[in-house]
């Protein structure tokens, strides 16, 4: 996951063609750190995804302009919109299974 440090920066990436993951968290949330190698795990499922790592003490203006309300949060953007958001406790399976929709419709040729 490619760390992004401005809000700029999110919101450029977000508006990219494709898909896009982004992992919101704090250093200081235990829950963060265990959840972060399971979502690089279905990550590698899903090669074409760009993923990018969100730490919210850097960009604290993030949280208030994405509604991020607790972490750890994941978005993820398909051709330029929000297609999923998962926050606090989340299956892995589902996640997923909700990425695994919208990967095979922008990836079959």
């Amino acid at each position: 996951m490619k760390p992004l440090d401005s809000l700029d920066e999110i919101r450029q990436n977000m508006e990219m063609e494709g898909m896009s993951l982004y992992y919101f968290s704090r250093p200081s949330c235990g829950v963060c750190g265990a959840i972060k190698p399971k979502v690089r795990e279905i990550l590698s499922q899903y090669p074409e995804i760009r993923a990018f790592d969100i730490n919210l003490d850097q960009v604290p203006k993030a949280a208030g302009q994405l509604s991020i309300m607790t972490i750890p949060a994941v978005l993820v953007y398909a051709e330029g919109k929000e297609w999923i958001r998962e926050a606090r406790y989340f299956s892995m399976g589902d996640l997923s299974e909700k990425i695994r929709r919208p990967y095979q419709m922008l990836t079959v040729s």
